[in-house]
């Protein structure tokens, strides 16, 4: 089998896309018959749709399922998506979906609600082996539904140069709000800001989860945005931009915290392992350090920025889509995805391998310990938003108003 037969173009329109998810192998919503698995007999052809970062994941991917097929007879064409959401409808709206996709942690529990996956994870060869704290955010009305394909969690990142010209050393790295608040002022001068953040609950959540609270409760039945946690949470980031020690990425005319780092104007950001990549490519002569984030009066908190292999409720070759599956997640193959794309294993198992050959990202892994994931309840994306546009203006927003905003309107999607 030639490798032309395993690849579609990332270049296809979306209209075509389209038409070839339709025309996927598909079947009758086994998941409302009570999630019974499928399976045609002998060789299958399986659909995928991957939203790439690039050539390098694009190639990898399509390697790896191409070594899968050759062991096994099947065939696996790999489709680029242009818009992974839309997609994505297309696909579940049609009854023909790829039979095996990415599927973001923050679409998965809309697609769990309306019957679009699969739910396989009881059927994963050593499927306890994935991080907890990832098997939580891939799990919905108690039910492990899919494998987690990588993960990111956010770090410290620090401009060594301008951390010595301050004055301070390693044994200033700072484990407390305390210490960042002192470092972050310290580190301040005309042209540059101590920490430099990009905006929305994906940074701010951090400080949320440091400070033992959450967006929502643990079943995500209640909004708790109005809890003194969460509250007191963004109002100590809020204290520090009036401040102005810390600032927010538009404030210093960059598009996030890594521009604002490799460009001087920050000292410090706060992103995932996804930086490296960036500075590599964009700010090559950029020196800095990272570490975990400092701790908040509740502890250590990170946030998880995760996908899993999804496999379509429609799918006719479900079985043959956990095979694949169980063989992409595998430590050898993870660490083939890790080397060739810089992604970070799903994997416990493979931790030490990881963070040996790549010691740089040791904070970012330890975060896979006490991380948490996207918000999981269904149908929150529209008060996301709407969270997301006040928070922006953080510095001059009356916290507890707009959180009680944000309770009345995600109540009124949870059913409170």
């Amino acid at each position: 089998m030639s490798r032309k037969h395993l690849r579609k173009s990332h270049l296809l329109g979306v209209g075509l896309v389209a038409a070839l998810a339709l025309s996927a192998c598909g079947g009758g919503g086994f998941e409302e018959e009570g999630g019974e698995q499928t399976s045609t007999e002998g060789e299958v052809e399986l659909t995928m749709l991957i939203a790439s970062s690039g050539d390098a994941e694009t190639a990898a991917v399509e390697e790896a399922t191409l070594a899968w097929a050759e062991e096994t007879g099947n065939t696996v064409t790999v489709t680029v998506a242009g818009d992974m959401p839309q997609e994505l409808a297309q696909g579940f709206a049609g009854g023909n979906p790829a039979d095996i996709f990415y599927m973001d942690a923050a679409r998965f529990a809309d697609n769990a609600k309306n019957g679009n996956l699969y739910p396989y994870g009881a059927e994963l060869a050593d499927g306890d082996d994935f991080y907890a704290s990832l098997i939580e955010t891939f799990t919905y009305e108690d039910e492990f539904y899919c494998a987690p394909k990588d993960f990111s969690t956010l770090g410290l990142q620090i401009n060594t140069a301008a951390w010595k010209e301050a004055g301070l050393t390693d044994a200033d790295v700072p484990t407390t709000w305390e210490e960042l608040t002192a470092v972050s002022e310290q580190l301040t001068t005309g042209d540059q800001a101590g920490l430099g953040l990009s905006t929305g609950i994906d940074r701010l959540g951090a400080f949320v989860v440091q400070d033992g609270g959450w967006w929502v409760n643990d079943d995500a039945t209640e909004a708790t945005g109005s809890s003194s946690e969460v509250v007191d949470a963004l109002s100590y980031v809020q204290e520090n931009v009036d401040n102005g020690n810390f600032q927010f990425a538009s404030q210093l005319d960059a598009g996030w915290g890594g521009e604002a780092l490799g460009t001087e104007k920050a000292a410090m950001t706060i992103e995932g392992n996804w930086i490296r990549g960036a500075a590599t490519n964009d700010y090559p002569d950029l020196d800095y350090t990272v570490v975990e984030l400092p701790e908040g009066p509740a502890g250590k908190g990170t946030l998880l920025f995760t996908q899993c292999w999804g496999i379509a409720a429609d799918s006719g070759a479900q079985a043959q889509a956990v095979e694949l599956v169980d063989y992409l997640t595998t430590v050898e193959q993870q660490m083939s995805f890790a080397d060739a794309f810089g992604v970070m294993p799903s994997r416990e198992s493979a931790a030490d391998q990881y963070a040996e050959a790549y010691p740089e990202d040791a904070p970012f892994i330890a975060g896979a310990e006490y991380g948490r994931g996207p918000i999981a309840a269904a149908g929150m994306e529209q008060v996301i938003t709407d969270l997301n546009s006040k928070l922006e203006d953080l510095g001059g927003a009356d916290v507890p108003g707009v959180m009680e905003e944000y309770d009345s309107n995600a109540g009124a999607v949870l059913g409170e």
